[in-house]
């Protein structure tokens, strides 16, 4: 039987808006473990839960194709991925001229190699870990200007030893639940409900995660629980939630810092919720 515990915090590899890492103990305390071999992620992102929770199997899936390209390449060819990548982290490659010529080169390219390694570059070297898309899917993140935009090269070996456990593969989220096992345990960090709603910033991908979108998952969780397969879902704490996740046994909320701000001042805490069905 699986013992889930959290490891020695480990860092993704990506700057992620909305990045798990502070809340992991959080999470591990309300996963329930008993039986379970397969963590499974239908919401990957940057990969923080996953790096973090040690499981015996993951299958971890996301909408954004770059991301899963960008992971799989660093599960299957890491020595010259990482030496290839290495490359455009100098102080030419930090300046916003260089920056939107290789965002240029990004959004015209077609080679999913040649796409990992810039999507790297653009998400160390965008503003504040956002990843975006217009509605014509051109990645559209501003130049972040850092001082000196960090090359993880640690982060990418450890991503790269730890996925040899891993399926990455991209879909929508009911492709994860279309492959639950009895040993499975899901974990859904699905785009947030936006505490304004007259504010959604949600549209990562180039499509909004609608309330029909956050409805559907809960559905997806009561069906996997009438299987005895246990999901975890976080959100943030909103009167739409607040009724959304009703039907949970367990819930839990706590005050987590976030911001899209660059500027430390310009953070402020909000309540989130993880919401249980096992």
């Amino acid at each position: 039987m699986t013992q889930v515990k959290s490891l020695v915090r480990m860092r993704s590899a990506l700057k992620w808006a909305g990045g798990k890492k502070k809340v992991i103990d959080d999470i591990a305390n309300l996963l329930p473990t008993k039986g379970k071999r397969r963590l499974v992620e239908p919401f990957v992102g940057g990969g923080s839960v996953f790096l973090n929770l040690d499981f015996d199997e993951y299958l971890l899936i996301d909408m954004n194709q770059d991301l899963i390209s960008l992971f799989n390449l660093i599960k299957s060819q890491p020595t010259q991925f990482i030496s290839d990548a290495a490359k455009f982290f100098n102080s030419e490659n930090n300046q916003p001229e260089n920056y939107y010529e290789f965002r240029r080169q990004f959004n015209a390219s077609t080679d999913p190699y040649e796409r990992s390694l810039l999507f790297l570059y653009l998400n160390r070297h965008g503003y504040n870990g956002l990843c975006r898309y217009n509605k014509s899917g051109g990645y559209n993140v501003p130049f972040g200007r850092y001082k000196h935009p960090y090359f993880p090269k640690n982060e990418l070996e450890y991503f790269s030893e730890k996925s040899q456990k891993a399926t990455f593969m991209q879909g929508d989220f009911e492709t994860a639940f279309s492959q639950l096992r009895a040993d499975d345990v899901v974990y859904c960090d699905p785009p947030y409900s936006p505490i304004n709603r007259t504010s959604n910033f949600t549209a990562y991908t180039g499509s909004s995660f609608t309330d029909e979108d956050q409805l559907r998952l809960v559905n997806c969780a009561e069906l996997a629980r009438s299987k005895n397969i246990p999901t975890l879902i976080s959100n943030h704490y909103v009167d739409f939630t607040h009724e959304l996740y009703k039907g949970a046994n367990k819930k839990k909320l706590f005050q987590v810092q976030r911001s899209i701000s660059q500027k430390g001042k310009g953070r402020k805490k909000v309540k989130e919720i993880l919401a249980l069905y096992k």
